[in-house]
């Protein structure tokens, strides 16, 4: 099992294990056990869409406070393009950054900046032939956390460049070490984060090892106060700090990265329900004839980020109403720039999280046991087991953690009294993937026990062997 932090995290008291999350969660990360819902770690990809769904907000996501600015003598923020939207009648992104620096930080550095540097940077790619097509966009964490966990065979067509906030970090921070002289733990880089998923890769990320972010502040959480800032500043006392054009401050919405690279065969696809279909197109090679996929997990793109505060709608009519007054681009990467600068330091590989079993004997050996048992289940997916899925239940009794006696149309349940057999949401106890070891081989028992009694009501005339 994979030691990765989470940005997402459960509140027990409030889940009710109502089962609304496990049927959204792309991964299938999450289950209903014991009358409370529990998160796989090393499944979960921090897309924030169990938050979303989530009717008794059970679900929320961690970010740093204002008090950790004060560890450090030098600090810089990295707004988020998606931020620029939240605000009505916003016409001039100087407000806004200008509002970051009167609430405590030194410099200011835009993410659009940086988006523009990458999106140069992936033209010059696609131009010179060395990257596979489709060339899916690597800019959401959490759909480079999908492909590696169920899409494994997709990870040679993302791009292997680094992220605009990535990127933006690293110019932020060379800034600073040239202008103040202070060491690198004097300097505290934040970034003002839309979604969970951002947070997850400052803290584990998977493509590099150098990390140029000290954390990340919610929009939501810091929103309150730049409002009342931003309010209080005259137009004649703004600095001007903006330095990004429409192509970089596009990338808060779908559609605005692949518009940025000025092709015209493109898809952008929006919502996780809507970009797992397309990936299982790419998969089936349904997509040849496209240059570029971007792919983001929130609705509308960045700006519907869990993390926000306005309508993702509304804020992408207000950043493209915002673009208007911007130049369409104000940074391009100089014509004798070396891309190996921009390109990962570490190889993308895939997630072991579906894995049954390292030995690949026993993993065969488990997989037919999971086919036996998902061909016994009604097929029905509603979830009252508390799985997800049909397989899902099947998956988790091959590896110890539920039993068959789960499912509400179980023929075991007809020989048992109601109490004994309650659904797998509502009872006291239940085994959890803590318990791996010790379900391995119960499963197998049970399995091995269930298909001796199908084959006997199958011929009841003949005996059982060992």
């Amino acid at each position: 099992m994979e030691n990765v932090f989470h940005s997402v995290r459960l509140d027990d008291e409030k889940c009710k294990g109502c089962t609304n999350c496990i049927k959204r969660c792309p991964t299938q990360a999450i289950r209903v056990r014991g009358k409370k819902a529990y998160i796989i770690s090393d499944r979960c990809i921090d897309c924030g869409e169990c938050i979303r769904v989530c009717p008794h907000h059970a679900k929320y996501a961690v970010s740093e406070h204002f008090n950790e600015l004060v560890k450090y003598k030098y600090r810089i923020a990295l707004p988020a393009p998606s931020l620029y939207g939240q605000f009505n009648n916003l016409d001039n992104v100087d407000y806004v950054l200008n509002g970051l620096k009167k609430m405590g930080f030194d410099d200011v550095v835009e993410v659009s900046k940086g988006a523009e540097f990458i999106s140069d940077a992936t033209r010059k790619m696609i131009e010179a032939g060395v990257l596979k097509k489709p060339v899916i966009s690597s800019a959401c964490p959490a759909v480079l956390r999908l492909i590696r966990t169920r899409f494994p065979n997709l990870i040679g067509n993302i791009l292997p460049l680094f992220t605009p906030l990535d990127f933006t970090a690293k110019l932020a921070r060379e800034r600073a070490r040239q202008q103040t002289g202070l060491p690198d733990q004097d300097i505290g880089i934040f970034f003002i984060t839309p979604c969970p998923a951002k947070r997850t890769d400052i803290k584990t990320p998977l493509c590099y090892e150098e990390q140029n972010i000290n954390g990340a502040i919610a929009i939501k959480d810091i929103y309150p106060v730049l409002v009342q800032t931003m309010d209080k500043l005259r137009p004649d006392e703004l600095e001007p700090l903006n330095d990004s054009g429409i192509i970089g401050v596009g990338w808060a919405s779908s559609g605005g990265e692949a518009a940025g690279l000025l092709k015209e065969r493109y898809l952008a696809a929006d919502g996780i329900e809507n970009i797992t279909k397309v990936l299982e197109e790419l998969e089936d090679e349904k997509l040849n004839d496209l240059d570029f996929i971007e792919l983001n997990c929130c609705t509308g793109g960045c700006v519907g980020g869990v993390l926000t505060v306005e309508n993702p709608y509304v804020a992408k009519a207000r950043i493209q109403r915002l673009r208007k007054f911007m130049p369409v681009s104000c940074n391009s990467l100089p014509a004798a720039f070396d891309l190996d600068e921009l390109s990962w330091t570490k190889e993308l590989h895939p997630s072991p999280a579906m894995k049954l079993a390292d030995n690949v004997i026993k993993a065969m050996r488990m997989m037919t046991e999971l086919k036996a048992i998902e061909a016994s289940l009604p097929g029905l997916d509603c979830g009252i087991c508390g799985a997800p899925s049909c397989r899902a239940l099947a998956d988790d009794i091959v590896r110890g953690y539920a039993d068959r006696g789960d499912c509400v149309f179980s023929e075991l349940r007809r020989h048992k009294k109601d109490g004994e057999w309650m659904p797998a949401p509502f009872r006291e106890r239940s085994n959890r993937p803590a318990n791996a070891e010790k379900g391995d081989g119960y499963a197998h028992d049970f399995v091995h026990t269930f298909l001796k009694q199908e084959q006997t009501q199958t011929d009841p005339g003949k005996e059982e062997t060992t």
